[in-house]
């Protein structure tokens, strides 16, 4: 049985779902992502749906029309790559009332076995000769024992990542993965070296911030971190550049304020679930339980997600998300709609305040 931790692995997408059922269908057509897997719906897919790679069909309601019935199985006919069939789960048995031979065509038979031509296949399997190690078929012998460590599984250590130093205008060293391939271009065009691109990002710095408070300070809104990426990215540094940075220094699990911080004032890096831990600290202490509980749901898709999570554009959705698409119940709990924007906004101050 396949098992996920994934909370939007399955969604329900019908007509009273709105925008939220909307971007659950966009998602689950788009086939570069696998999430949501599955869909559920009363109505909704039987027409006008294009979701080429749909592998599996299940009915669970009773089907009265042999046009409905016909348009709900035409979900599974697109063709996708490495797409030779889909299969019907029919728990209601709405096939045996609208058997049509000339839509369905005649059954295929498979291809005879190529070695005794018959199908199903009656040929004789030979058992697999015994393990020569200890006679018995299957074989029972124990998992292999590392040769250098003695031990199951090896515990011998893996060779460590390359790394080199990068000293910097300021007199203090960077650490970062040596890279053997180029990962940076710089904007006209030319390659860089992680360290050429390191170095162009420290110079650049000074246009936009002056010390590691106004870093903080600018960091810690999500209009003026907004403007901040926007004039950083103007200048060649985008966000693919900073995640790629972000592998380079280690610090995938981190936010992209650490990759600014390290470069900028050799800042260690911390990971998005240490920020969430301190932040809640204080979110104790500023905010009601209500307020607490949907902050807390904020940080969860945070530590997952990352920074982009705290973007303003993203409130609305998350609302939805946490409330279940009834906004009505957010404005209940957590007030009026600009007191939410303003809850939203002020605890991101302290994902990002510095070491008391």
């Amino acid at each position: 049985m396949k098992t996920s931790n994934e909370p939007n692995y399955c969604q329900r997408v019908t007509a009273n779902d709105g925008a939220l059922g909307e971007q659950h269908l966009r998602d689950f057509q788009d086939n570069e992502k696998s999430i949501p897997t599955i869909l559920t719906t009363s109505q909704k897919l039987s027409t006008g749906v294009d979701a080429r790679n749909v592998r599996n069909i299940v009915l669970m309601r009773p089907i009265n029309s042999i046009i409905e019935f016909k348009q709900i199985i035409g979900r599974g006919t697109r063709l996708y790559d490495g797409k030779d069939y889909f299969t019907i789960y029919d728990f209601v048995k709405a096939h045996h009332h609208f058997a049509d031979p000339e839509w369905d065509g005649e059954p295929v038979e498979d291809d005879p076995c190529e070695v005794c031509g018959q199908n199903p296949c009656v040929c004789v399997k030979e058992p697999k000769p015994p393990c020569a190690k200890c006679g018995k078929s299957p074989c029972e012998c124990g998992p292999k024992v590392c040769s250098e460590c003695g031990l199951t599984p090896c515990v011998c250590d893996k060779p460590t990542k390359k790394r080199i130093k990068i000293k910097l205008a300021d007199g203090k060293e960077r650490t970062i993965q040596h890279m053997l391939a180029t990962s940076f271009w710089h904007p006209d065009g030319t390659p860089m070296s992680a360290q050429q691109f390191m170095e162009s990002l420290y110079g650049k710095f000074p246009d936009f911030f002056q010390n590691e408070a106004e870093l903080r300070s600018l960091w810690s809104a999500p209009d003026t971190r907004s403007k901040l990426l926007e004039g950083l990215a103007d200048k060649g540094f985008g966000i693919d550049q900073m995640t790629e940075m972000q592998k380079i220094i280690d610090a995938e699990k981190s936010d992209l304020f650490d990759v600014l911080g390290h470069v900028a004032f050799a800042l260690t890096p911390l990971t998005r679930e240490e920020r969430a831990t301190r932040a809640k600290l204080e979110i104790s202490t500023h905010f009601d339980s209500k307020q607490q509980a949907f902050l807390d749901f904020v940080l969860a898709q945070y530590v997952k997600e990352g920074v982009g999570e705290l973007n303003q554009e993203k409130l609305s959705p998350l609302l939805k998300l946490k409330y279940n698409n009834a906004i009505s119940d957010a404005i209940a709990d957590l007030g009026q709609p600009e007191r939410i924007k303003d809850t939203f906004s002020d605890f991101q101050k302290y994902l990002y305040q510095g070491a008391v």
